[in-house]
């Protein structure tokens, strides 16, 4: 039988697989589903049309699956999805996605995200991601996989985090950052390349060294936006070990319609 709280209200028509704990005055709606091994603590309230994975973590007085705060909003049956094993804090807000864009809010896998994280609709949160106390989201934003949000920094709408990156404490994001930069302050500036991240996720030199280059290729030779792509670009061939990391960062750049951190 699912470990619910006496306490706890759940609609019968919700989906709790039977491994599923779910603690005291939460409220689950009839439109939620929550996988395997997933704990739901105390006075959360999870709505709308959610689907949850397994083995989240899920702490007190979160409130996942409310309708977007968008005055465009009417009602439509938008949905939020949150993969396996992630671990929400206290006083997370996450909101359904809304039919101006995919309709879904995405959350991916064992991402870590601490107390009082806002994550607006239609954001697309990859894998391993990080966010610190009072990282927000505003609407359409991406971020992509292993990159980490320093605590009480601000994402304008539509704009994308790329891969292994870094944004620091208190950050205003009004320019999309590129994959593998740490970036800072307000206005936004880009300090470096993410070589701790980088290292700790066991990238090789020969990699470290090819995304050093397009650090400096972006960032230190005064090039234009195009002739770093084009230098970028000759790297796959010059370190075969990064074409992986090449292929990213240029499709980053080449997607990019509200420019970049530079």
């Amino acid at each position: 039988m699912t470990q619910v709280h006496p306490t706890a209200i759940v609609d019968p028509r919700a989906e709790l697989d039977p491994t599923v704990a779910v603690g005291p005055y939460a409220v689950i709606g009839p439109h939620v589903r929550v996988g395997a091994g997933t704990t739901i603590g105390a006075h959360c309230v999870i709505e709308g049309h959610t689907t949850i994975g397994r083995d989240n973590r899920i702490f007190q007085f979160s409130s996942l699956g409310a309708i977007p705060q968008d005055k465009k909003y009417a009602g439509e049956p938008t949905q939020l999805t949150i993969g396996d094993r992630n671990t929400v804090r206290e006083f997370c807000t996450f909101n359904l996605g809304t039919v101006q864009d995919v309709g879904v809010t995405r959350i991916g896998d064992d991402n870590w995200i601490m107390a009082y994280v806002h994550i607006a609709h239609d954001c697309q949160v990859g894998n391993q991601v990080t966010m610190a106390n009072n990282a927000t989201l505003a609407g359409h934003v991406e971020i992509g996989d292993w990159a980490t949000i320093g605590g009480l920094t601000g994402i304008l709408q539509r704009m994308r985090i790329g891969a292994h990156a870094m944004v620091g404490f208190q950050s205003n994001v009004d320019k999309d950052v590129p994959p593998y930069m740490v970036v800072d302050g307000s206005p936004l500036a880009v300090r470096g390349v993410n070589l701790v991240g980088l290292r700790r996720r066991e990238f090789s030199a020969e990699r470290i060294g090819a995304i050093r280059d397009m650090h400096k290729l972006l960032y230190r030779q005064g090039k234009t936006l195009e002739e770093a792509r084009a230098g970028i670009a000759a790297l796959a061939a010059q370190v075969p070990d990064a074409a992986a990391d090449v292929a990213l960062m240029d499709g980053f750049l080449a997607t990019s319609t509200r420019g970049i951190a530079r």
